[in-house]
């Protein structure tokens, strides 16, 4: 079994005949899902997702992958395929194609309207190749074949790529619910299929490889959604993913069944249930659906609204309701509010911030927790077993997880047989040569930071200094120098943001600060900046040794 080898230099020349694969995201964590394939000097580009922040990167909106890696080799790139539509597997396309605009995409109907509609935002007109599952296609030196596979959205797809090098399955995220509500089976039969040809590698989901047994059908949800919906007193929120085509439409059916109007809350939420239903994917009662004016004229109980905001992120729907800031809807007591999805790993406190924010109002709130509200899109345990014994790879890459999942495929695929099982993190180059796939080296692959309209700007030492703002404060230490003289003119001048509310709290260190000052003179250091970072040195030590605190102190010195 091979292991991450942080040490590993640039991979070498790949040799004639071999496949390389290197993930530039969704190895060791979840998002960022990209891999590239190179055979022959040529590029397949499979997925290209982002990731969202967590609490300790303060002011960013998205995290790419590092394109680096393939920036001088665009030109060489044959296509992105995209194994289904979530935001974690196409949301970085559109910076990608920022740099090269013509690059082929290549999708579901599904995800490539999905795509379309966030690429009209950034005002690219791609250039897109439709398929549906069982075609199979060229792409340069890449012969790809897509199988159906079933996922919490519509039209996700398993794809085969065939070289020279070997057959290689990459799963996408998959899940074998054995009665999907859009009756899209996984294609058992095709992966079989595939194993009897011989799978030389496969990349598999590994999000649920810890949890045991099998996925309970998407079906089972329906019943506890009618009944939520049938005792409510109130207006219903269902908060769950914008692009979770079916979810919404057992919320649809249980407001048919007991009357209620419906309304869709947060931009992507009407986006992608309009691409739905544009497409024959969602089913619309006539007349149910209604705008926000109508709901706020109708009797909450004849009210259900679909929001985003399922994961507590800040600027969302959700939780604008669950803290009063929502400028339409206001969370009372007689509301009940309904969580329909899983917690991403990463967002639990948000999460349970937005439940007690809701339950502080008086809302009852329903969740994966205490109903049968959600259920997985992902493989657990069970069918991933089932999987790897379908398809006997020679070699197993598990993709799509942290690195407790990432173990917990490579465990199932030993207790199956696998010979070869290659655990690799973002950036590790794996060669597919003479059927066997082995690490060779690394790239770099950072992340890469989106903050409002720019991409790149942001790096660590910046997300340190936000941090440092955020946790300690700032200081602010203002000093007037006589531009002729070189002395100082004046007491040294001191201000504070998100450190105290103390007026006199800078009293005790101003004549330490006048001291130093008078030092300098002495010694006759008068050059501005080094008179400034004398100063900053005699505040630092006094705050850490007064108050025990670290907060950011900026200089300034005026000359007058």
């Amino acid at each position: 079994m091979s292991h991450p080898h942080p040490e590993l230099g640039g991979p070498p020349v790949l040799p004639e005949g071999g496949l390389r694969v290197v993930a530039l995201g969704g190895l060791g964590e979840i998002g960022r899902n990209m891999t590239v394939f190179e055979y022959d000097d040529k590029l397949l580009i499979v997925d290209c997702g982002v990731l969202f922040p967590e609490t300790d990167q303060p002011g960013v909106d998205l995290i790419l992958p590092d394109f680096s890696y393939i920036r001088d080799r665009l030109d060489d790139v044959v296509a992105i395929v995209l194994t289904h539509g979530h935001e974690d597997h196409v949301g970085a396309v559109p910076y990608l194609l920022r740099e090269r605009r013509n690059i082929p995409i290549v999708g579901s109907r599904f995800t490539l309207a999905l795509l379309q509609a966030k690429l009209k935002e950034h005002r690219i007109v791609p250039v897109v190749d439709q398929v549906v599952e069982g075609d199979r296609v060229s792409l340069g030196p890449f012969d790809v074949e897509f199988f159906a596979v079933n996922h919490s959205i519509p039209d996700a797809m398993a794809i085969a790529i065939r070289t020279p090098a070997g057959l290689v399955l990459h799963t996408g995220d998959f899940k074998m619910d054995q009665l999907p509500l859009d009756g899209r089976l996984t294609d058992l039969g095709g992966f079989a299929r595939l194993g009897q040809e011989g799978v030389d590698l496969l990349l598999s989901d590994s999000t649920n490889a810890e949890v045991p047994g099998f996925v309970t059908s998407e079906r089972e949800i329906g019943p506890t959604l009618d009944e939520v919906v049938r005792t409510a007193k109130g207006r219903v929120v269902v908060a769950c993913f914008a692009s979770h085509v079916h979810r919404v439409q057992q919320v649809l059916d249980a407001a048919e069944r007991h009357k209620r109007k419906v309304a869709f809350v947060g931009r992507s939420m009407v986006r992608n249930m309009g691409v739905a239903s544009d497409l024959g994917l969602l089913r619309i009662p006539d007349g149910i659906v209604v705008d926000m004016k109508e709901v706020e004229r109708l009797e909450p109980a004849r009210v259900l609204l679909v929001s985003t905001g399922s994961q507590g992120e800040p600027l969302s729907a959700l939780s604008r309701m669950a803290n009063r800031s929502h400028h339409q809807i206001r969370i009372d007591e007689h509301d009940t509010v309904v969580l329909a999805s899983s917690l991403i790993p990463g967002n639990e406190n948000a999460v349970y911030r937005v439940i007690n924010g809701l339950s502080r109002w008086g809302a009852r709130v329903v969740h994966k927790g205490v109903a049968k509200v959600h259920v997985s899109g992902h493989a657990p345990a069970g069918e991933l077993l089932y999987l790897l014994n379908a398809v006997k790879p020679s070699n197993l890459m598990p993709v799509h997880g942290e690195w407790r999942h990432l173990r917990a495929h490579a465990e199932l695929g030993r207790l199956t047989g696998v010979h070869n099982i290659v655990l690799a993190e973002d950036g590790v180059v794996v060669d597919l040569v003479d059927g066997l796939a082995s690490i060779t080296g690394a790239v770099p692959c950072g992340y890469v930071y989106v903050d409002g309209l720019e991409v790149g700007d942001v790096g660590e030492s910046t997300l340190r200094d936000r941090r440092i703002l955020g946790e300690e404060g700032f200081i602010s230490l203002t000093l007037a120098v006589d531009s002729v003289t070189g002395k100082i003119a004046g007491a040294p001048q001191i201000g504070a943001k998100g450190f105290t509310e103390d007026p006199k709290a800078f009293d005790a260190v101003l004549p330490l600060l006048e001291a130093e000052l008078d030092r300098a003179a002495v010694e006759g250091v008068s050059d501005p900046y080094q008179l400034g970072q004398q100063c900053r040195r005699v505040l630092g030590r006094w705050v850490n040794d007064t108050y025990r605190r670290r907060p950011m102190i900026i200089p300034v010195v005026l000359e007058v």
